[in-house]
């Protein structure tokens, strides 16, 4: 047997926990009815005898369910997760991690917007990277982050990188998840929003981010009159260097596409890995104009019974860009759509009108399709769709010449489950989830080769309004089951009122049965943007760094920066009007501790942190200049400026780091 068998697949785990919780919970279930006491509220907690737990049990009114969930999700002090969320963190522009079960958050990971915790954002090195995604020459320091893409290996999730994108600039960044920091951030110049990004193919050789809404691409100008023959819509296919730990911007390309509106994007795995699958909208090519009498957009937008699915060649189209079929747009390479017809990259597939998810089952031969506006999922067959196009069994074309699928001749089944269907995630028993947004649930029902084949199993409430949803490793070739996140837009009830602006309510559910045992274990309030789309990998697939490798170590590079300051090295020089500085920080001292320039000076200042210590992290807050950096175990950075404002600046660590954290300070003194 090979050695990888001999390991516990995550499976196997959650069977040991689910047997130890189910014992427990047993237990905690008798003492709920072996407990007598008031009705719930006329009992205070604080007044039960510490250790009382069937007091505790009584004094709140807890049920049954109640209990069994709270000790599904209970993570004893020292004990960690066994999975960790990705989430998007929405308008704050950042991304959530996330444990499971115990729902706690773990980080925020600075990516498009500064954050001064940190440091992101107030070090030359963080601003360097913020100003990749410069549009137009100006900073943006706020995002709309929509989806994270977890990279992969062989269609499973590798715990390497991370991706997300912003769709209100169409940007996207990489994060390494040995620091979970940012290291790029790169503007697409073809398009200003992007929606169907960011998702990766099965070895992450390629990220894709699919547009949103149709424009002239270049970001030109063009009268919304001349909407049918100056606008289009893009996916861009960015090729990402796993060595380098970027995305080679050189050996990218675009697609242009019609003027409808790219969606969500998902790529083929195993039996159609290289083939990438896109939702559009309105493919009525409204243009709204509510204001002139027209009807507005929700209204023109969702008129037909049908829109298209993108199928788009992956492997004819990067055959085609690395011959140079493209055209240049704002310097970047550009496979045009007559081309794309012409060499077969690029048919449609009608699909239930206003979709909104499209997913790539397990084995890779099945894509479910989900109409808002349409109570059934739409299953496709791959073979099905890949037999059609070599048939030439399609019903017509669309307007731009793309021929369109035979409806009939692709499809495998449709299920019908609810109000507002959206996203669709799978376990590891045959089933799949589907986020009901009107009907405020989740559908579980079963695929083909599920325990019922094609039919609606559970519908379970969430609270309220859900959009994306997310099962452990549930969109690559070996979801795990077990558990499964609802991400609901509204909240009303949930949580104490803030005010009117009310949190999201991230809701942990248990799948771990069959059948209709679906329950809903726990409630999480997110204060911090609004999320959209998560991504749940095994915790033990993470192996970050608690420390640096090395002292010296630039998180820009990842590796070891020559001449960074080191203990011993530490020293000022002047030559000219320039000063530079070596400094060195550890519990609880900078060296050195005064820094005396002229105002004018240029002054060029090289700190690293010495200490080996995990979670020895200091910081170094210079007031009147906008600096402030996280210094992490082993971390060297440097700070390059104009001493322009005279005056006497306490410098200072701002990460609370030993007893004697107040005297970590120096003097940043400038003669003018």
């Amino acid at each position: 047997m090979p050695e990888r068998d001999l390991a516990p697949h995550p499976t196997h785990r959650l069977s040991t926990r689910r047997t130890t919780v189910l014992a427990v919970a047993g237990l905690a279930l008798a003492l709920v009815a072996a407990c007598a006491g008031p009705p719930p509220g006329q009992q205070p907690v604080l007044s039960v005898e510490p250790g009382d737990t069937e007091g505790v049990i009584a004094a709140r009114g807890l049920t049954p369910d109640d209990v069994y969930a709270a000790v599904k999700t209970y993570t004893p002090t020292g004990q960690k997760d066994d999975y960790v969320l990705f989430a998007s963190g929405g308008h704050s522009g950042q991304v959530l991690v996330i444990g499971v079960p115990s729902m706690r958050l773990l980080k925020v990971i600075a990516v498009f917007t500064p954050e001064p915790w940190q440091g992101w954002g107030y070090s030359d090195e963080t601003r360097a990277v913020l100003a990749g995604g410069d549009v137009h020459g100006k900073s943006i320091p706020w995002a709309d982050t929509h989806h994270p893409a977890l990279s992969e290996t062989g269609g499973e999730y590798d715990g390497q990188f991370l991706f997300i994108n912003d769709k209100a600039q169409a940007r996207v960044a990489v994060i390494d998840l040995r620091d979970f920091e940012t290291k790029q951030i790169l503007n697409n110049p073809i398009s200003t929003s992007d929606h169907g990004g960011t998702f990766v193919t099965p070895d992450s050789e390629w990220v894709i981010e699919g547009g949103q809404y149709a424009a002239p691409l270049g970001t030109r100008w063009a009268s919304l009159d001349e909407y049918e023959a100056e606008y289009r819509g893009m996916v861009t296919f960015w090729k990402f260097d796993r060595e380098a730990g970027r995305i080679d911007p050189d050996r990218s390309f675009a697609l242009e596409l019609p003027p409808y509106w790219q969606d969500l994007c998902d790529a083929g795995k195993l039996v159609s890995e290289g083939w990438i699958f896109c939702n559009s909208f309105n493919t009525e090519m409204a243009t709204g104009g509510i204001e002139d009498g027209r009807p507005p957009f929700e209204a023109g937008a969702s008129q037909r019974d049908m829109d298209y699915l993108h199928i788009i060649d992956l492997v004819k189209a990067t055959e085609l860009a690395a011959a140079g079929r493209t055209t240049e747009i704002e310097g970047f390479p550009v496979i045009g759509l007559d081309t794309a017809v012409e060499e077969g990259v690029l048919h449609f597939l009608p699909e239930p009108k206003s979709p909104h998810g499209v997913d790539v089952t397990p084995d890779g031969g099945q894509l479910v399709i989900s109409g808002k506006l349409d109570p059934h999922v739409t299953v496709f067959g791959f073979e099905k769709i890949r037999t059609a196009i070599e048939e030439g069994n399609f019903s017509g074309t669309d307007g731009y010449g793309v021929p369109i699928i035979d409806f009939d001749a692709a499809l495998v089944k449709q299920v019908e489950v609810g109000l507002g269907p959206l996203h669709t995630q799978f376990d590891n028993q045959g089933y799949a989830y589907t986020s009901l947004f009107l009907d405020s649930a989740v559908a579980r029902w079963s695929l083909g080769n599920g325990p019922t084949p094609w039919s609606l199993v559970q519908k379970i409430p969430v609270h309220y309004n859900v959009g994306h949803i997310v099962a452990a490793e549930g969109d690559t070739v070996s979801p795990d089951g077990g558990y499964l996140v609802a991400l609901n837009k509204w909240s009303i009830d949930r949580f104490l009122t803030v005010g009117p602006l009310h949190p999201q309510n991230f809701q942990l559910l248990d799948i771990s049965g069959t059948g209709e045992s679906m329950r809903l274990l726990y409630d999480m309030p997110i204060g911090l943007g609004e999320p959209h789309y998560v991504q749940m990998i095994e915790a033990a697939k993470l192996h970050p760094w608690e420390i640096y490798p090395e002292i010296g170590w630039d998180p820009g590079l990842q590796a070891k920066r020559e001449g960074a300051p080191e203990n011993g090295d530490e020293r000022i020089e002047r030559r000219g009007d320039t000063v530079e500085v070596w400094m060195t920080t550890i519990r609880s001292h900078f060296t050195p501790e005064r820094v005396e320039v002229k105002k004018g000076d240029h002054v060029i200042w090289h700190i690293t942190n010495i200490d080996t210590a995990k979670d020895a992290t200091h910081g170094f807050a210079l007031p009147g200049y906008n600096y402030n950096l996280s210094l992490e175990p082993g971390e060297t950075t440097t700070l390059e400026f104009e001493a322009d404002t005279s005056g006497v600046f306490s410098y200072y660590c701002s990460e609370f780091c030993s007893a004697l954290h107040l005297e970590m300070t120096g003097y940043f003194l400038v003669e003018g």
